[in-house]
């Protein structure tokens, strides 16, 4: 095995890789939200992290490599809707989808491939966590949403400034009484006809920005 550098994101410096364990190099990445078939922009990141993979282990290394399939969100349910069907069978009809376009692409198959409706209780978890150290707040409707003034060094990693974050994709712009229009759902509240769980935080689902933390760990 011969030494790989890598970038620190935070410092711009490169240093050598060196597994956490000393043995094992360990990646995350994301992975489907199964909804719909996976295009082959999709697939550009996921290729992308198997090239990763591929290169360390043709170095030497050990590697696990975990990818999630994300299998609640709001697309989910409003296509299992659509089609008349749960959530988990639209989920796997696509997930089988993915991982047959995957073989097709010689894609290698993650280590583990973890999907975040098994992963509810250390979900629960976090979010308490989060509550207890003033990062997470509750709303009426029973949802949690991060607090993002309460992390002042929110946003370092990817170079982002908070103050400047405009509401879109990522940042959410619902109807939800949030302190702030920025802050994002950990937790979103029971609703009619969508799927929920009953747990120590209430009754609701997750919602995606927690989920990678959870199966990540």
């Amino acid at each position: 095995m011969t030494d790989v550098r890598l970038l620190d994101t935070l410092s711009g410096e490169t240093r050598p890789l060196v597994p956490l364990d000393g043995e094992t190099v360990r990646i995350y990445s994301c992975g489907p939200t199964v909804y719909g078939p996976a295009h082959i922009g999709n697939f550009r990141s996921f290729l992308f992290a198997d090239l990763l993979v591929r290169y360390l282990r043709w170095r030497g290394y050990q590697v696990r490599w975990v990818m999630n399939i994300t299998d609640i969100d709001d697309k989910i349910i409003k296509g299992a809707n659509a089609a008349g069907v749960s959530t988990r069978e639209l989920g796997d009809r696509y997930l089988a989808g993915f991982l047959e376009d995957a073989e097709t692409l010689r894609m290698t198959r993650p280590d583990v491939l973890p999907r975040a409706t098994e992963h509810i209780e250390p979900i629960v978890g976090l979010i308490e966590t989060l509550i207890e150290r003033g990062h997470a707040y509750r709303t009426d409707d029973g949802s949690i949403f991060f607090r993002i003034a309460s992390w002042p060094s929110y946003g370092r990693l990817a170079r982002l400034d908070p103050d400047q974050m405009r509401v879109g994709e990522r940042v959410e712009a619902d109807e939800y009484a949030k302190d702030d229009v920025r802050d994002f759902a950990l937790w979103k509240g029971a609703k009619p006809g969508e799927p929920s769980w009953s747990t120590s935080i209430g009754v609701g689902r997750p919602g995606w920005h927690i989920e990678c933390s959870a199966m990540s760990m």
